[in-house]
């Protein structure tokens, strides 16, 4: 997750929301700390370093080892890694399993939250040699379908390459997800549904988790008071998030049972740790989809609270640094901090991430951006390019068309410190 637009709603005529979007779209990165009740103001020092650097911790029970750990997962059909998308370190405890659990069982498929199902055929070509890097970024859209630095994903990808594991795309269209939104999910034709089923219900206790989430962002047409679990929004959110995670709960029993082979591959799903947590996204999907035997593992960063090390939380959790960006340190390159898609003229904003250059802008979702430093906008690259070339410290000026009218927008990149 995320992540990052994705999802679907029950059909309400109350409009999707900004503020929606974004939750869902960030859910996987985002959702920790939206709950952690030590955000709020205290006098008492936040207790940490509850889970030790490279120390395994079983949640309620307390610290286990290594060896425990791996000789549990390769036991089961379905293993869950979780991550923060952005964190390096997460990406490399993910290898460090990988490695682990392929010693032991080679056998092994592994699912990526990161491609829509669509570009499947480009990971096969992938595992089969056939793609360089450049050409497998190019072909799978990564800059726009999941734009975030490819070299924190490269590592695992190349693995699955070398020891010829098939990577399976989790993922679905973002038009799916709008189309739902906006209709539900029986007013999508079954033939527009990418095989998606109806997701299972969620729990109460699933509802207690989002519901201060869903709260906690910008909700300037309602009082708190008014959002409640009957919310015409909140009930859009919540099944926005689950149709998200039964696309990939589906894949995931598909990649398990797609094989004509006596014995069953260990499949592994890699993904954003809010579809992981206390087993109410993608393992419960699974568990409605018939496969009961699933094992989620979570990085936890060594200054995360630990009032939120609870029993339930997973199956496991690997103590790793949190993420520490070098503010020194030039960006690999720039980014507007937009989700898009080309539509209606130029590129259609699917989503604004907080904290961007794109918020601080003033661009919202839904505009249509038509040009770029007087350029026209004709497909996907154009975007790209002109926001990775853009010189830190300067200004990208945008026309843009918002509700049939067109504007000037400035987005504004910051220097870099020097």
């Amino acid at each position: 997750m995320e992540k990052i637009t994705d999802f679907a709603r029950m059909r309400f005529a109350v409009p999707v929301t900004s503020a929606m979007l974004f939750a869902l779209s960030m859910f996987s990165i985002s959702l920790e700390a939206r709950t952690d009740p030590d955000l709020k103001p205290s006098h008492k020092p936040v207790q940490t370093n509850c889970v030790p650097l490279g120390k395994w911790m079983i949640p309620g029970s307390g610290q286990t080892d290594y060896a425990n750990i791996v000789g549990r997962a390769v036991k089961h059909s379905v293993v869950l890694l979780g991550e923060t998308h952005v964190n390096a370190d997460h990406h490399r405890w993910q290898l460090q399993m990988l490695v682990a659990m392929h010693a032991v069982r080679p056998d092994m498929v592994i699912g990526f939250e990161m491609f829509p199902r669509r570009v499947q055929a480009v990971l096969d070509r992938w595992v089969a040699g056939e793609l360089d890097e450049k050409a497998f970024l190019a072909a799978s859209e990564w800059n726009s379908v999941w734009n975030t630095d490819p070299q924190l994903y490269l590592p695992l990808f190349h693995f699955a390459r070398m020891n010829q594991i098939p990577m399976v795309a989790l993922n679905i269209e973002q038009k799916l997800r709008r189309q739902v939104a906006e209709k539900g999910f029986y007013g999508v034709p079954v033939e527009e549904r990418e095989g998606l089923t109806r997701p299972a219900p969620p729990s109460q206790a699933y509802l207690d988790f989002l519901l201060p989430i869903y709260k906690q962002h910008d909700r300037k047409d309602k009082k708190d008071g008014e959002i409640d679990f009957d919310d015409p929004d909140f009930r859009r959110f919540y099944a926005g998030q689950q149709l998200w995670d039964r696309a990939m709960a589906q894949m995931l029993q598909t990649a398990l049972n797609n094989t004509e082979k006596r014995n069953k591959p260990l499949v592994v799903g890699i993904m954003g740790s809010g579809h992981i947590v206390h087993g109410f996204g993608v393992p419960h999907q699974l568990n409605d989809l018939g496969v009961k035997d699933v094992m989620s593992l979570l990085p936890w960063d060594t200054n995360k609270s630990c009032k939120r090390l609870v029993a339930g939380v997973a199956d496991a959790v690997f103590g790793v640094l949190p993420e520490h960006p070098d503010p020194f340190a030039e960006p690999k390159y720039q980014r507007l901090g937009i989700r898009f898609e080309m539509a209606r003229g130029g590129a259609l904003v699917l989503q604004v991430e907080k904290g961007s250059i794109a918020e601080a802008s003033g661009l919202k979702d839904a505009d249509v951006i038509l040009e770029m430093a007087g350029i026209k906008l004709a497909m996907t690259e154009d975007i790209i390019t002109i926001v990775k070339r853009h010189a830190p410290g300067t200004w990208l000026p945008l026309k843009v068309k918002r509700d049939d009218q067109e504007m000037e927008i400035i987005a504004k990149f910051p220097p870099l410190i020097s």
